[in-house]
């Protein structure tokens, strides 16, 4: 079995990206190599690009892997998360997962859940990884993957940081339907899925596997990061509930204390919230950013932070980095659920 294991993720191909826009995005960033790990899922080469520093041929380096948001690909312009990778030492991984959330096989799929699994296993094969501190970020479509994995694959990584991600994919079509008629977001959604929420029962079904809401309950042993700006829904494409009822999910499922109806209701319309819950957080001012609200049960914390629809990697790799756990071998067969 694990020689398959081995075999299914051979590097097809090992050369440095010819035009990156991520390696010139920031002056001085080594650039991306790009390598296509064939999927142990469905057998199709994937593109990922990947960063190691030098010691990660001998030292047991912590790996990172990014993704990318809701419209992208493997080739988007991340390079400000990359240049975080770079200045701590550590191994960077940006999957493809499927690319732009358009098609079947994306959008939270199992194939694109085992493209993540794949990566990660294609960077412990290759390099020295520290499985105590495997790290997982994404924002938007990335943050919806990340709580996604979360959900899916607790035991497969250290710790997960998720910004303005969507947690409910029904709820998220139909905040993109305006007059009856589907907007981009949910046209994309249509075209991963097929229908519409409640076309039928395959269909309904297909949108609960992939909508992190309903899988949130098995991350209460994971330390999770669920981070967004209050004025998402209003300035950007996100609404803060989706982050705030997957923390609740999370915090249920730990018979731990949830984030109130009254507090959810204050905080979607972006007003203060009761005193019993006021933010206690200072390491926030060194971003340059207030904190709005933040609420934590067991290993998982919520932070609803003065800001909209923006991942803030300074924030989210600081937290990263005070987070340490061990996981299974990462070649160890791992088959999406």
């Amino acid at each position: 079995m694990l020689f398959l294991r081995l075999l299914a993720i051979v590097v097809a191909l090992a050369l440095p990206v010819a035009v990156s826009a991520q390696s010139k995005a920031i002056q001085g960033l080594p650039e991306l190599t790009k390598v296509e790990v064939v999927s142990s899922l469905d057998k199709e080469p994937q593109p990922v690009l990947y960063w190691a520093p030098d010691k990660a041929r001998d030292e047991a380096t912590p790996l990172f892997v990014f993704l990318h948001s809701w419209s992208g690909d493997y080739r988007q312009d991340n390079s400000k998360w990359h240049a975080q990778a770079v200045e701590r030492g550590w191994i960077y991984v940006h999957p493809n997962f499927r690319g732009v959330n358009q098609t079947p096989k994306a959008c939270g799929s199992k194939c694109a859940r085992q493209d993540i699994l794949d990566a990660v296993d294609f960077a412990t094969k290759k390099l020295k990884v520290d499985t105590k501190r495997i790290y997982l970020a994404g924002t938007s479509g990335g943050g919806h993957m990340a709580m996604l994995m979360a959900g899916h694959h607790p035991d497969r990584f250290s710790a997960v940081s998720a910004w303005v991600g969507i947690s409910d994919l029904p709820a998220w079509y139909e905040f993109h339907v305006k007059d009856g008629k589907p907007q981009r977001y949910a046209r994309m959604i249509l075209s991963s899925f097929g229908g519409a929420p409640g076309s039928s029962d395959t269909i309904d079904a297909d949108y609960r596997d992939r909508s992190p809401i309903h899988h949130m309950h098995r991350a209460v042993d994971l330390p999770l990061q669920i981070c967004a700006g209050i004025n998402d829904g209003y300035t950007g494409s996100v609404p803060i509930s989706h982050s705030l009822n997957a923390f609740n999910a999370v915090a249920r499922a730990r018979k731990a204390t949830v984030i109130s109806d009254a507090d959810i209701a204050h905080l979607l319309n972006r007003r203060g919230v009761s005193s019993a819950n006021s933010p206690s957080s200072k390491d926030w001012k060194a971003y340059g950013r207030d904190v709005a609200f933040e609420h934590s049960a067991g290993l998982a914390q919520l932070i609803i932070f003065g800001g909209g629809h923006e991942g803030l990697p300074m924030p989210a790799c600081d937290w990263l980095a005070s987070q340490s756990r061990a996981v299974p071998p990462s070649l160890a067969p791992s088959i999406s659920r």
